[in-house]
């Protein structure tokens, strides 16, 4: 038990969690103009399931992103960023993430980007387990190229840092 009384555990308990989407955000950070300037910014989750099993490394993550939610408060680049050029958002509305294997810190599963999945590993770097929700904070680095997003190489960066800080609550 902690200093409050509740107690304390490692790993959230076996079932079905919803993630809280207003609790929770994907922030990513990468480069312009050939690599000189920060760029930084968020996309919007639209749903995601959690599964917690026993073992926990057969758990399964399901994500849903607003490809359209793309915003670094820079309209014209958002905009861009948003085109046929670069997300294809009329197209391909939703990135996906498909979690299907949790090994320690890590967590690997299939992320698809305009049509494109591949392979992604996901490192928890911090997380809190509380009796019904637990909440992560996971980072992982994604090369555009490797999901046939090609525009403007040079000036837009081609890897993004993305950082998630998620919060999953106990389904009823």
């Amino acid at each position: 038990m902690d200093t409050t009384g509740h107690t304390v555990t490692t790993t959230p308990r076996l079932g079905d969690y919803t993630i809280d989407t207003d609790s929770s955000s994907i922030s990513f950070r990468s480069r312009h103009l050939f690599g000189l300037l920060p760029v930084r910014g968020t996309f919007g989750l639209r749903v995601g399931t959690v599964e917690v099993t026993a073992p926990l490394d057969t758990s399964r993550i399901r994500v849903a992103i607003e490809a359209a939610s793309f915003s670094t408060g820079h309209t014209r680049r958002d905009t861009d960023v948003r085109s046929a050029r670069f997300l294809d958002t009329d197209r391909y509305p939703l990135i996906t993430f498909i979690a299907d294997r949790v090994l320690g810190t890590t967590v690997s599963g299939t992320l698809t980007v305009r049509g494109v999945s591949r392979p992604v590993r996901l490192t928890v770097v911090d997380s809190e387990v509380f009796a019904d929700a637990f909440t992560l904070r996971a980072v992982t680095r994604v090369d555009r190229t490797d999901f046939g997003v090609t525009a403007a190489r040079g000036l837009a960066g081609r890897r993004l840092d993305l950082t998630l800080e998620v919060c999953c609550v106990r389904a009823a």
